[in-house]
């Protein structure tokens, strides 16, 4: 099969498409023919050796895919061949068939695309598990996203604004911006034009915010941490501006605040019930029609560079992704 292949950490240059063998599904495993994959910011981290989760060399990067159930491993029920199905990697997925957990598998929503379902489930599970698992957001507080036309940005604005918060939302590009209001975002702010702090406490009211959603981090985050109400939540999601920020603990003892750490593949692998639980609910907001994946770029598996380095230059409103086949 073909896929694309890291052969050793570095710039996303270095990747190549190789005839990869077949991997086969083992007990409660199943293959997948991929029809489409997200293209994400972490991808290229893994593949620089830089995130958290450094698999063994060589290997196939890819976390988020969508197509049908090619092959069932021994001890799977509930899965048929054909199904169409959502599916998680740690990695893989960059292939023409990637093997994951039957237990990892999303049914593919009525009414989205193979290039939909596969940009769903890692934003939308991440925003969700921040918002609604951690961070606990209630009807008419306020949420402050960061980064909000990202990916998991982008996600965190439509689910709270689903949960009936008001959405502040924030990014460093006027017509990004622009879109992401029409995307749902009540009130935005370009960062880059003044003072964060100064900006959320004049739409406040000087009251400050509930909920910080945070896949910024660096200068963003410091902002962010004048921008707080009495028991405010800061969400921290990740640093793609570069910087791992310290919080200094006297803002976060005056303000009675919590910063949680936000990694929602390693909480539900402690709690599955914390996955069973967003799937559920996600997928019926989904068939109520209150969210939806926003696609910006579309490539092929063969411009998985042109892909990577387009999510590099921050050029991607929502997600991108790359088909398959």
């Amino acid at each position: 099969m073909r896929a694309v292949v890291c052969r050793e950490f570095g710039p996303h240059d270095l990747l190549r498409i190789e005839d990869w063998p077949e991997p086969e599904p083992g007990p409660g495993e199943v293959q997948v023919a991929v029809a489409a994959v997200g293209v994400n910011y972490v991808d290229m981290l893994m593949c620089a050796g830089g995130y958290q989760l450094k698999p063994e060399l060589p290997f196939v990067p890819g976390l988020e895919a969508a197509g049908t159930v090619r092959k069932l491993g021994p001890d799977v029920t509930g899965v048929a061949v054909g199904d169409r199905v959502i599916s998680a990697h740690r990695p893989g997925a960059f292939a023409e068939y990637a093997v994951c957990g039957a237990d990892k598998l999303w049914p593919v929503p009525e009414g989205f695309d193979f290039a939909e379902a596969a940009t769903f489930r890692s934003a939308f599970h991440t925003a969700y598990h921040a918002l609604a698992q951690r961070a606990h957001l209630k009807a008419g507080e306020t949420l402050l996203v960061h980064g909000a036309s990202g990916g998991t940005g982008l996600a965190a604005v439509q689910i709270g604004k689903v949960m009936g918060a008001r959405v502040i939302a924030t990014g460093g590009s006027d017509d990004k911006l622009a879109e992401v209001a029409r995307l749902g975002a009540d009130d935005v702010v370009n960062y880059t034009k003044g003072p964060l702090r100064d900006a959320v406490k004049a739409l406040t009211g000087g009251k400050g915010v509930d909920v910080v959603f945070d896949p910024v981090g660096g200068d963003v985050f410091d902002e962010s941490m004048r921008c707080l109400r009495w028991g405010a939540r800061v969400c921290v999601i990740g640093f793609t501006s570069g910087r791992r920020p310290e919080a200094k603990v006297n803002h976060v003892l005056i303000k009675g605040a919590s910063i949680l750490g936000i990694r929602a593949g390693e909480a539900t692998r402690h709690d599955p019930s914390l996955l069973e639980d967003s799937r559920r609910t996600l997928l019926g907001w989904v068939a109520e029609g209150k969210l939806r994946p926003h696609i910006s770029h579309r490539f092929t598996l063969d411009q998985v560079h042109e892909a990577l380095q387009t999510v590099a230059d921050r050029k991607v409103l929502g997600k991108a992704v790359m088909t398959v086949g």
